[in-house]
């Protein structure tokens, strides 16, 4: 099967088999690199999501697989990470929640809507969410790693402290935000009638 698949998908099954990897490097005593090793995994796996879409484009490989397995493999590196970081004590589990709850939502009812045979497309508002996540939790990975206390001192690192949870704030209103939209858009769908209703 994988020998079939396109690299667009092998792109994508790879980002989500190395979201276990990130996960126990962040959470693994690494010393004071394990947070910098993270961040920097983190990044390339969220940056694969640009690379597959590009790849799946340019070589005529965009499938109905690629379009399941694509979102899926995002949200299960942010909802890893998210754990993750309130396993460390970095961030609080509502934040944690109401992030992965709007995945959890948006997913369902994209699934609806597919049946639906409806498509709604990917807004500007879960754009900036995803880029606004992605920017907080690699701020939250490194920001109190040793080096950047050295390199900022006590008052650089409190105004770093400061600036990753307004970034982590704009990410959550985005989310919420995004979630509005997603529900608007699908509201047809949402309020039927659906092709399983009897006597429609």
């Amino acid at each position: 099967m994988i020998k079939n698949m396109g690299l667009a998908n092998r792109v994508t099954l790879l980002r989500i088999v190395f979201v276990p990897v990130f996960v126990v490097v962040l959470l693994s005593s690494l010393g004071a690199w394990g947070p910098w090793l993270a961040a920097i995994l983190f990044t390339l796996l969220a940056a694969t999501d640009a690379v597959d879409g590009y790849i799946a484009r340019s070589r005529n490989e965009v499938t109905t697989f690629g379009k399941f397995i694509d979102p899926l493999a995002d949200k299960l590196l942010v909802t890893a990470a998210l754990v993750a970081l309130v396993e460390l004590g970095q961030i609080s589990s509502w934040i944690a929640l109401v992030i992965i709850s709007r995945e959890l939502i948006v997913s369902g009812l994209r699934m609806v809507a597919v049946a639906e045979g409806t498509v709604i497309a990917a807004s500007n508002y879960g754009k900036l969410k995803t880029v606004f996540q992605i920017i907080a939790i690699v701020a939250f990975i490194i920001k109190d790693t040793q080096l950047i206390v050295d390199l900022l001192g006590e008052s650089g690192h409190t105004v770093l402290n400061g600036m990753s949870w307004f970034v982590m704030g704009i990410a959550v209103a985005l989310t919420i935000i995004s979630m509005i939209d997603y529900f608007y858009h699908a509201r047809d769908v949402i309020t039927g009638p659906w092709s399983g209703d009897e006597g429609a």
